[in-house]
């Protein structure tokens, strides 16, 4: 994909079908690729029935596309599944301004997920941890013997862990950690199996009594950093002054440092960008949700999960740190057919590039939210695209909505009713 595309292209100015078409020539698309992307039957019914209980239908979003993406020197379109407003656009804009920097610079950890068995009636905690202990190499064999194809793929159980909870609300605990390399699965179904299998030999040594075997969402063992830099003057405006603007974004960023409150709503806007490549990518966004919120509190003070600062050059300088359990086989990313024509326009090749590339997106929302609340307010830019919604709900036709928006816009009431009396006008 050559650089010019993403400065001589601006694909928000298409339609959608001018759009689909631009991207199918950058990436060579096939047509049946294409038409899951459009979403033209992309999930069968019958495909829908056996995925989960129940079924009655199929429940739609939006799918975008954030343009302008560099991350570790090579360029993305991000697919983006979401129905708020703005968050494509804030991104694409966000993501062009680091280009200029150099784009996104981003690594993980490696694709360590953790199994718990909880085991509860031990007389002896300490004594049962050691044995257990003792007896690990033996419980990581036996682990790694349910999923023979894995460990000939490089990856397994690693280690164990055994944390002790003497005092309770059900009274003293033994919790075992299974330790296992999951490559590139997101390794739910995995660590639960391997947990599942050793429960019984568990049992036996600790002399104890198993109950829950399940893996922790917290992966903090898998974890994914981005980073940006982006020099001052990049955020010039007639209005305000760059380095103004900078000032107002570090300003933002410390208030969520200090306060929950603030912290709650910081780290949502992070993960308006992060759910919809998720989704999108046919991942657990609920596990990813999860891991996030769960790390913004792990030192016991809810946090925010991005660091700004600026250096003695004028740079605003960013980076995001959180879980990041993804993966591009298993479930959804193997069984519908828009989450696999997702990943094929992503063009990542591991789970640890998909991390990545999410995190980056997952920065660059962070820092357009904090750049609207430094200058003009959230509600701006928002609610122009809002206005579309309300246009629609109106009976705006495709044709009449982008006049619609720009008279409500300058009488500055972005309404039901003013929409239906502009309508009115105009027919």
């Amino acid at each position: 994909m050559s650089e010019n595309y993403f400065f001589s292209k601006n694909i928000r100015d298409l339609s959608p079908e001018e759009r689909l078409k631009v991207i199918g020539e950058v990436f060579e698309s096939n047509s049946e690729l294409l038409s899951s992307l459009r979403g033209d039957g992309a999930l069968p019914l019958t495909v829908a029935d056996g995925m989960i209980e129940n079924v009655i239908g199929r429940f739609e979003l939006p799918l975008g596309v954030a343009t302008n993406f560099q991350v570790n020197g090579k360029d993305y379109l991000i697919p983006m599944a979401v129905e708020e407003p703005s968050v494509v656009a804030a991104a694409s804009y966000m993501a062009k301004l680091a280009r200029f920097n150099g784009g996104f610079e981003a690594h993980s950890d490696r694709p360590i997920m953790r199994a718990q068995i909880q085991v509860m009636d031990v007389q002896d905690l300490k004594s049962a941890k050691e044995r257990i202990l003792k007896h690990k190499n033996e419980l990581i064999h036996a682990a790694n013997e349910k999923d023979k194809t894995l460990v000939s793929l490089g990856g397994g159980c690693e280690d164990i862990e055994v944390h002790l909870f003497e005092d309770t609300p059900s009274g003293p605990m033994l919790i075992v950690h299974l330790l296992v390399n999951v490559l590139d699965a997101m390794g739910a179904n995995t660590v639960n199996t391997m947990a599942e299998y050793i429960a019984p030999q568990v049992e036996k040594i600790s002399q104890g009594h198993v109950r829950l075997r399940i893996l922790s969402n917290l992966a903090d063992k898998r974890l994914v950093t981005a980073s940006v830099k982006i020099a001052s003057r990049q955020f010039d405006t007639a209005d305000y002054k760059g380095e103004e603007v900078v000032k107002g974004i570090l300003e933002a960023a410390s208030f969520a440092v200090v306060d929950p409150y603030r912290a709650a709503t910081h780290n949502k806007g992070i993960m308006n960008g992060i759910d919809p490549v998720v989704i999108a990518t046919g991942n657990d966004w609920r596990a990813i949700e999860a891991g996030a919120h769960a790390f913004a509190a792990i030192s016991g003070h809810y946090s925010p999960l991005t660091q700004w600062s600026s250096s003695d050059e004028c740079v605003l300088v960013g980076k995001i740190t959180l879980p990041m359990a993804v993966g591009l086989v298993g479930g959804a990313t193997k069984t519908h057919p828009a989450a696999k024509a997702a990943i094929a326009l992503l063009g990542v090749k591991s789970s640890a590039e998909l991390g990545q590339v999410i995190a980056a997106v997952g920065l660059a929302q962070n820092l357009a939210a904090l750049r609207a609340l430094a200058t003009e307010g959230i509600q701006r830019g928002h609610m122009t695209l809002h206005a579309r919604n309300i246009a629609l709900q109106a009976g705006a036709s495709s044709n009449e909505i982008d006049l619609v928006v720009q008279r409500m816009i300058e009488s500055q009431n972005v309404t039901i009713d003013s929409a239906s009396k502009i309508l009115k006008g105009i027919k």
